[in-house]
């Protein structure tokens, strides 16, 4: 979405690894390159998310439940696990000799071979380890360059270990470091890394990794797209709603396809925002309307437009609607049926007929505890499961054959 920038720092250059810093703020000059506008965008969006309390009513979230954005088949969690014990088989559970001969090979300035760095990131099991390959990843790319990317992809593999490791820091400073520029040439470490801010409440340093993304120029695919909106609806302010139509618009320019959860949280972001025109907006351009998230939204976006008859009629064409036992029902959310009905009172003919409609759609088992977040966060039912870590027994040293049964039953 954006012209690529010339690497600063090639083969040639030293690119010794500087001091590890903390996750920091978002940058001034976001807003510039994701709204399309002047810093002050994303410093407010910024500023405005710390000090707004949490959402209430419909977006509440289900105590206990989890954040999911991308699948097990996105970031590849479990594949890099099992690699990393059966690594760990090949030096017989002792990763120790192995790193003294990485450290020999740095004091001497000794050329770094691929599967080496290969092997290192699947050895690392604590924050030290991953110091050091920090520093190793460094020396790599001094000697092989922007040359390496085409080779192997070293980017995804360090984003999992520290997606394993719950280490955001070092990820968040090594994909914006521009002596590694190139090292991270793939969508996949930055979604790694956005998925996990994500799920940390880190919203603002996953948006910077996006604006970072964006200014490599990493083409953006559904999953960025994903992320984008999703982020924007977190950070649930007027600037990120703008950021939100900007991504739009720009995505339709280039003929990008969004996927369907997008637009969802594109749609509640602009309602949680009040701008009930943006959001039915985005409900125009949602063409796969079988389905409750949608639906859901639906119903919200025609309450807070005033279109209270709208709201009766989609509510009774759900429950008209004689759906197969084997077709996944319709659901509407408890909390938003107790929205409308708050707004049905002032017309007590409507709400004579949301309480007739509201009993049918219990006894038919449409209403769902799920609030609009729940549904939101949710991995849709044809995707395979979300993205988890392996216990430590599965992770222990154990013999290869064994382990890769006790792996399928996962």
């Amino acid at each position: 979405m954006a012209p690529r920038e010339e690497a600063s720092g090639g083969a040639g250059q030293a690119a010794s690894a500087p001091p590890l810093a903390a996750v920091g703020r978002p940058g001034r000059k976001m807003a510039a390159v994701l709204a399309g506008g002047s810093q002050r965008v994303l410093r407010e969006a910024v500023r405005r998310s710390t000090v707004r309390p949490p959402a209430s009513g419909c977006w509440g979230y289900a105590p206990g439940g989890k954040r999911y954005l991308l699948t097990e088949d996105d970031i590849k969690l479990q594949e890099f696990q099992q690699m990393k014990v059966a690594i760990r088989n090949e030096v017989h559970g002792n990763k120790d000799p192995y790193f003294k001969s990485i450290k020999e090979k740095l004091k001497k300035n000794g050329m770094i071979l691929k599967n080496e760095l290969k092997n290192l990131l699947h050895l690392c099991q604590t924050s030290s380890d991953v110091e050091l390959a920090r520093e190793v990843i460094y020396r790599y790319h001094e000697q092989n360059g922007i040359t390496s990317v085409h080779n192997f992809k070293f980017g995804p593999l360090f984003m999992r270990l520290c997606y394993e490791l719950d280490l955001e820091s070092p990820a968040v400073e090594l994909i914006k470091d521009q002596n590694l520029r190139g090292f991270f040439s793939e969508s996949t470490s930055f979604h790694i890394l956005m998925t996990m801010l994500f799920k940390k409440g880190h919203f603002e340093s996953a948006l910077e990794v996006l604006v970072e993304m964006k200014k490599q120029g990493i083409p953006f695919n559904k999953e960025t797209y994903l992320l984008a909106f999703a982020i924007c609806y977190k950070l649930d302010n007027l600037e990120s709603c703008k950021i939100s139509a900007k991504l739009l618009e720009e995505a339709q320019l280039k003929g990008d396809t969004l996927p369907l959860r997008a637009f969802c949280f594109a749609v509640a972001t602009a309602l949680k925002q009040n701008d009930v025109a943006q959001a039915k907006f985005y409900c125009s351009q949602i063409m796969k309307t079988e389905n409750k998230l949608y639906n859901n939204l639906k119903v919200l976006v025609q309450l807070r437009s005033g279109s209270l008859e709208e709201v009766i009629k989609t509510l009774e064409a759900a429950v008209e609607v004689d759906t197969p036992s084997f077709v996944k029902k319709i659901e509407f959310s408890e909390q938003v049926l107790a929205t409308v009905r708050e707004k049905m009172e002032e017309n007590p003919d409507l709400s004579a007929k949301l309480g007739d409609i509201y009993t049918k759609l219990q006894v038919s088992g449409r209403v769902t505890m799920c609030t609009l977040e729940d549904m939101l966060l949710q991995i849709p039912s044809s995707k395979k499961t979300p993205a988890k870590l392996l216990n430590q027994k599965q992770l222990g040293y154990q013999a290869a054959k064994p382990l890769r049964s006790n792996l399928l039953l996962e």
